[in-house]
Parts: C-alpha cells; structure tokens; sequence
C-alpha cells in the first residue's frame, strides 16, 4: 500500500500431474494466490513428458496474473508439468525480457526455472560466463542460475545432481523450482531465507512459495523444503530427497519479513501460522511499548493482524480507521510533485467518524524512509485524532538488505544514525515505538532468522558491488 512500502521480490509455483492432465489452469491459479509478492510480471511455461522431449510451451507479460492470461492463452498452454512465476524486481530492469519463467534449450533439451530471491555473487558469476562464451538475454540472476545448471548438466547424469552442484557455487538467497523434460524439481538455499513447500492433490504434486497458493487449487500440504535440500519428483519415484547442501540448523536464516510482511496472513512458513505471528508481534509492542489511548488501528492491510493482537493484550478497542482503494494497482499514476492530490490519500483514507478526539495507537509493519509514515500521521490529525501513537511491528531498519527484500542504501533508511526520539519528531507522531529485536525469534517460531538489515550482521557476507538494481551499466 505504502509507496516506501517494502516489496519482496518473487512468487513461483510449479506443478507435474502424474495422470497427465494440463496444470496451466491450476498454475494460474497458484500465482494469483501468490500476487502479493510482485505484481511487475508473471509468466507460465508447460511441457507434454510424454509429448517430443524438450517441447515448451510459454507465456510471459508484463502486469497482473489476471492481466496477463485469457482463457484461450491458457487452453494453448498444454502440458502436465509446468513452472511459474511472480516478479518484483531487485535485481534486474522492469522489462518483458527479465519476466520468468525462464526456457533455456541447450543440448541436453530443455530447462524451465522460477526463481525467488537475490545472489550475492551473481556479477562475479555472469561475468566469467560472459568470458567463456554466454550470451545472456536478461539482466536477472536468475539467468546465472540457468546457465550454470545447463552447464553442469553436460557433465552430470541428471538434472538434480547439475543443480546440487550449481548450488555448490551460486551464494545468496534463493528458493527455486526447476523444470526438465520429465522432472519438477525444488532447492532451497542452505539457509532457508526464502520459503518453498510441497502440495498433493489427487495424483499431481505441487511446490509453492507459500501454502496458501495450496489451499487455492484444493492442493493438500505435504511438508516444507527445507533449507539447503533439493526435492526431485517424478512418477517413478516419487519425491527423491538430497541434503547434501544441508547446513546445521543454527546457521539457518529465514528472512523474519516473511513473518512480518511479505506472507500472506493465512499461510505458513516451515510450520509457523503467518497470522499468528503477526498478532504475537502486536500483543509483544502492547508489552513492551504500552500507552494509554482509546482506540488501536492499523494500517492496512500488512499492520492490521499486529493492531489487532495489540488490542487484545491491552485491552484497548481495535478499530478501522482507514479505507483503502482496492483499485488502486500496479498501473497506479503517482500525481505530479505540484498537484493537490497525495498519492498516500489517493490509496488510503481516513474515517473521521472512527477516530475524531480519541487518542489513537497506529501500528504498521515498518517505517523505511519515513515519507509515508508523516503522511499517514497528519492525516488522522486532519481527521480529529487528539493524539497520534505509532507502533512498528519491526525493530528500526539501519542497513540495507542482499537477500532479495528492497530495504535501500543505509543513506536512505530514516533510522540511519537517528535516534527513535528523532524519528519520532520526524513522522510528527505523540510517541513511538519499535519491536525490540529481541521478540523476532519469538514470534519466528524459535526459527532461525536473519537480522542483518537492523544489526547490520548478515549470515553471509555482503557483496563488494551492489547488484539489486540492475546488471546494466
């Protein structure tokens, strides 16, 4: 909703049918599940396993799922497996060219790849493919991933052994699904930052960034991937397990904004209630940052379910203070710098009749660089509100993110070098309030997270050269 909002960067869904039915109709669906995490571009690629090997069928746009596919481009997708993919891009230009999934014929046939996440090392990896021969035709890592596994295939007997050892070189964050001829296959990185699972319905299986992408097709959980594992699935055998580049779960660091922000509420994320966690987050800022008002709001819709576990441990009504354009989407015009109309209130409004001269507790997920924050701030004081309290269900942002989640350069973070109390004067709000760092364990489920983007102490370690923007000179 926001415009300094955080955005994460991919979506993917993949699906092979045993019985050899067409899964185009189902993987739309899964990607509609999954629009929330990018809404750029999304793209659908099928193959017949029992059809010429290495025929692929593709579509990729520009836009919305449902912008992007007709019934008749869909009925033209035949095939019993396939891969798709949402993109918000942080690695890569906005363009049709960087739209996944990606189709690589090489001599072994054929490869689709979706990929989810960011590599730290992919200009070092693109630039001694581009020295050995490599043409490549995006500028995304996810291409780098490609070429490697199509490279190592060459040497391998089988496509899940050239991905083991793809991985054995790519360094970042990345949850991948991998189509070959007669192939899904699923990897994680070793450490967990980006989620994928595995669905069941009747005799076809599914791999998903979130399970909620499941419960849309009528799919049945079957377990997460877990971090570093590499799924194979196939009529045959089923789904085969490699863990060779399996890391001790005490290295693991799964991406705590899944949590936070980027998951839909009613998914879960290697076991824990995305929903859950959110009010967890809520009632622990209730804790640990109480303050007398008359009413807790949220701002919607990422800060609602912490608003609403906020009211429920102090005690304080919850309500809804804002109205939000559900319209308002991918193609939204910002209004010039000059025009009267705010691009916040062209999104979101408040109701003056909810918090006119009550003392008001406003919860969001996080603040980035502060310019909404303000906005939103002034606008419950335009509507009546006699006092503004802001609470942020994320500890403050002091360094930027590697592993595919948009948080900028620390020059830009309003937490840089500023003092919650300057923050606070800052946005204009009475007080403020931050999650202590200490709580994201909690309500990770005990999981391992990572923290680098408000430590600073990331899992790996970050890249010499920025990448996130583009490859493009």
């Amino acid at each position: 909703m926001k415009s300094d909002c955080l955005k994460e960067e991919c979506g993917v869904f993949g699906m092979y049918d045993f019985d050899g039915g067409d899964v185009a109709t189902s993987i739309y669906y899964g990607l509609y599940a999954l629009q929330h995490r990018g809404q750029e571009s999304c793209g659908i690629a099928v193959s017949e396993t029992s059809g010429p090997k290495g025929r692929v069928s593709s579509i990729k746009e520009m836009g919305l799922v449902h912008e992007a596919f007709t019934p008749e481009s869909l009925a033209s997708l035949k095939g019993d497996i396939g891969v798709g993919h949402v993109r918000y891009s942080t690695a890569g230009s906005s363009t049709r060219e960087n739209a996944q999934p990606l189709v690589l014929n090489y001599v072994k046939g054929t490869l689709g790849l979706a990929h989810n996440g960011n590599l730290i090392n992919a200009a070092e990896l693109r630039r001694e493919l581009e020295y050995t021969g490599a043409i490549f035709q995006t500028t995304i890592d996810s291409e780098v991933i490609a070429y490697h596994i199509a490279r190592e295939r060459l040497n391998t007997g089988t496509v899940e052994v050239a991905v083991a050892r793809a991985m054995q070189k790519i360094k970042g964050a990345y949850s991948l699904i991998v189509m070959s001829p007669r192939k899904l296959i699923g990897a994680r990185d070793p450490f967990g930052f980006r989620p994928l699972c595995i669905g069941k319905r009747d005799n076809a299986y599914v791999l998903a960034s979130e399970t909620c992408a499941l419960d849309t097709i009528g799919a049945e959980f079957v377990r997460d991937v877990e971090p570093g594992e590499i799924v194979t699935i196939s009529p045959d055998r089923g789904i085969v397990s490699d863990t060779s580049m399996c890391i001790p779960k005490s290295q693991h660091a799964r991406c705590v904004f899944e949590y936070i922000y980027f998951a839909r509420p009613d998914s879960f994320i290697d076991g824990v209630s995305v929903y859950n966690s959110r009010i967890l987050a809520g009632k622990y800022l209730a804790m640990d940052c109480p303050v007398d008002a008359d009413i807790v709001v949220g701002v919607p819709e990422s800060g609602n379910c912490a608003a609403m576990g906020y009211a429920m441990q102090s005690g304080i009504p919850y309500g809804t203070a804002f109205v939000k354009n559900t319209y308002v989407g991918r193609t939204f015009i910002k209004p010039k710098q000059k025009s009267r109309e705010s691009s916040v209130q062209v999104k979101l409004n408040a109701l003056r009749e909810v918090v006119d001269g009550k003392r008001v507790i406003m919860i969001d997920d996080s603040i980035v660089r502060g310019t909404t924050s303000d906005r939103i701030v002034r606008m419950l004081r335009e509507a009546g509100a006699k006092e503004v309290h802001m609470r942020v269900s994320s500890p403050p942002f002091i360094a930027p993110c590697y592993f595919g989640t948009d948080v900028p350069a620390k020059e830009q973070l309003i937490a840089h070098e500023r003092t919650v109390e300057e923050i606070r004067q800052i946005i204009g709000a009475d007080t403020l309030g931050y999650l202590n760092i200490e709580r994201l364990k909690e309500i990770s489920g005990g999981r391992e997270i990572c923290t680098g983007c408000f430590t600073e102490r990331y899992p790996l370690e970050p890249p010499t050269e920025d990448i996130r923007g583009s490859f493009e000179v």
